[in-house]
């Protein structure tokens, strides 16, 4: 496939962008307290620009500090910002990219408790979004007023830093959506009313930054046009604003849909699939003239169909950037399969920044936030290392310490590489997992690393005392619990139902334990292969450790697939026809099931760690799941650090 058309040049205005692949606005939350960028910024974006992306579009960065609502972010307040916001763009400059301050007067609504205590402001006394106990406080026409010399002040900002464009952040229910919307904008002054009068505030916004930037400097416009919530805004109603938008001398238009009540829409999850919200742009395109970008899980491959379609000019990549920073060289030096996939777990992207309020990473790249500092270095003391086990840990420590220069083997005792995630790849939902595993497989390949596949090893063999490290990642194990009839014919185990679906037996089928892999085995069987499927979980809620975003898209697709779930029920006995379970209460119900699978859990299979850890006790290392069950990027994590941690 030729990808040649990514990599034709286009103009917004009269900045010229060298190719089409743009890096979406998302927040690193890693800026310094006094307002400034931190040097890891500086070096993220870098990167990003050196991987050959034609536009770099920042995560927000505030007019002033209250707005900002502790958000951890740039601000675009005061002038001492300006020489690191300087050195940044002469370092995207040096390799050809153009970068885009993104402006914003704050979240308004969506004002995360965790860093407001304060009630947030809004166009109206609507509900707070995380804590709907709370009104937030309407904007007086004073203040208003106040925001609009602020946007000033910011573009002001950003035109002495030397950035090349400025993009309004009207976005996913934000302040400024809260006025353009009236689901959220419930005045009754000259901001409120009729379609004209809300959007008088983002306008007033494009005036300001303007009057400052003059016509030279490229003004684009953030906007979701479907808010995809019962109430929100449609795109009808959104053609009408975009309009108004170019009537104003907008340059350029950054599509795509969502707001915080359909959250999943604004951090897309697998579950949402490729591409899932380019059909914004048909429609934009035909009542607009004006660029239009869009985002929103885009391959390389529903990109290049995007531009060629003629619905949008600028094909945008957030997470994937953010996975391999070097996905443009790849592509077009013809290297498609060396691009290492987001898998869209959101983890350690969003995930560290929701949950943690900590700064951006990335589950298969350690290394996002830490360009630096997490250089991998050519060692001058090259040793024999052996790792066991293929699975995710095991793969990213042979490629990091093979990279580092060492000698590395890898005896796998399956047929394959990939460990559990060969498993959670099955469904089509999944698979970028599956693209990871050929990633890495690719990378094994390349990097001449000795694998050895359908071998076991064990403590006692004597060729591991020839090796200078030992690395061990064994992975998990089912936890199934001793409950009557659980070794009946009819039950089979998660990770076996993904790989082996023709043991899946009958029409009914049930799943005991409502984790993740439950719930994906479960929307795997109901939409791929048409069963009728139940979970039982023994918790209040199905998924209830997944994060937020994932949660929420996972449980819309297992109702859509007529999926059903019951919560507060125990598994307490099997049989040929099904599974007995007792609620809360004490009332016990019969499920009747084809098959069986259990999802209970898993745990570590570390027999054989412990052993090496006994034997050889200075040179073993345990990690992955083997060591403590956890997510793929955590243990993508480990299997970096332990090889980066040997001299």
């Amino acid at each position: 496939m030729s990808y040649e058309k990514l990599f034709t040049p286009f103009k917004i205005g009269e900045m010229e962008i060298k190719n089409r692949i743009v890096l979406s606005p998302m927040g690193t939350n890693s800026a310094n307290s006094d307002g400034t960028i931190s040097a890891e910024e500086i070096d993220y974006f870098t990167e990003r620009a050196k991987g050959g992306a034609g536009m770099l579009i920042m995560g927000c960065q505030f007019i002033s500090e209250e707005m900002a609502q502790g958000s951890q972010e740039g601000l675009l307040e005061n002038s001492h910002v300006i020489p690191k916001l300087t050195s940044l763009i002469e370092n995207v400059h040096r390799y050809g990219s153009k970068i885009v301050a993104q402006v914003s007067c704050g979240t308004g609504k969506n004002a995360f408790a965790s860093m407001y205590d304060e009630p947030p402001v809004s166009a109206s006394p609507i509900p707070s979004t995380f804590n709907p106990d709370i009104k937030c406080k309407p904007l007086t026409k004073e203040d208003i007023d106040n925001i609009m010399e602020q946007f000033a002040n910011a573009a002001d900002i950003v035109k002495k830093a030397g950035f090349d464009a400025i993009e309004i952040h009207g976005h996913a229910g934000y302040l400024i959506d809260q006025f353009m919307s009236d689901v959220w904008n419930h005045r009754d002054d000259e901001y409120g009313g009729d379609v004209e009068s809300r959007m008088r505030f983002p306008i007033e916004i494009v005036r300001s930054i303007r009057e400052i930037v003059g016509d030279d400097m490229p003004i684009l416009f953030r906007i979701a046009l479907d808010h995809r919530f019962e109430g929100g805004r449609d795109l009808e109603e959104s053609m009408k604003l975009i309009k108004i938008l170019e009537e104003e001398g907008v340059d350029a238009l950054d599509i795509d849909a969502g707001a915080y009540e359909s959250i999943e829409y604004i951090f897309p999850p697998a579950y949402l699939g490729d591409a899932c919200m380019d059909y914004v742009c048909e429609p934009a395109r035909k009542v607009v003239d004006i660029p239009l970008l869009n985002s929103g899980n885009h391959t390389p491959e529903t990109a290049l169909n995007l531009l060629e379609s003629g619905k949008a000019d600028l094909a945008m990549f957030g997470r994937p950037l953010i996975a391999d920073p070097y996905l443009p060289k790849k592509l077009k030096n013809n290297n498609r399969k060396d691009i290492r996939p987001c898998i869209r777990c959101n983890q350690d992207c969003i995930g560290r920044i929701m949950e943690r309020t900590t700064k951006l990473s990335c589950s298969v790249n350690p290394k996002v936030c830490e360009e630096k500092r997490f250089q991998i270095k050519k060692t001058n003391s090259v040793k024999d290392i052996v790792i066991i086990g293929a699975g995710p840990a095991g793969l990213e420590a042979a490629r990091t310490a093979s990279l580092k220069g060492h000698n590395v083997t890898i005896y796998e005792k399956e047929k394959e590489i990939g460990g559990q995630l060969s498993a959670a790849a099955t469904p089509e939902f999944k698979s970028q997992l599956k693209s990871l595993i050929d990633w890495y497989d690719l990378q094994i390949n390349k990097l001449d690393i000795d694998l050895k596949l359908a071998t076991e090893i064990s403590a006692e063999d004597k060729k591991l005392s020839n090796y200078d490290e030992i690395i061990v990642a064994t992975g998990a194990e089912a936890d199934d619990p001793s409950i009557p009839g659980i070794d009946n014919k009819n039950i089979i185990n998660v990770i076996e139902a993904h790989k082996n679906k023709e043991k899946i037996d009958g029409d009914k089928v049930v799943i005991c334990g409502g984790g993740l892999s439950g719930c994906d085995s479960a929307l795997e069987l109901a939409t791929e292969e048409d069963k009728n499927v139940t979970i039982i979980e023994i918790l209040d809620e199905i998924a209830k450790d997944e994060m937020m975003i994932n949660k929420t898209a996972l449980l819309n697709k297992l109702n859509e697939a007529e999926v059903e779930m019951k919560t507060n029920s125990k598994v307490v006995k099997f049989n040929k026809n099904g599974v007995k379970i007792e609620k809360d209460d004490g009332l016990t119900e019969f499920i009747n099931a084809d098959t069986i699978i259990t999802a209970f859990g898993m745990k570590p299979d570390n027999e054989l760690g412990e052993n090496l850890k006994d034997k050889y006790p200075l040179k073993t290392n345990i990690i992955g799941d083997c060591k403590e069950v956890a997510k793929v990027g955590e243990a993508i994590r480990s299997g970096f650090y332990a090889a980066t941690s040997i001299d």
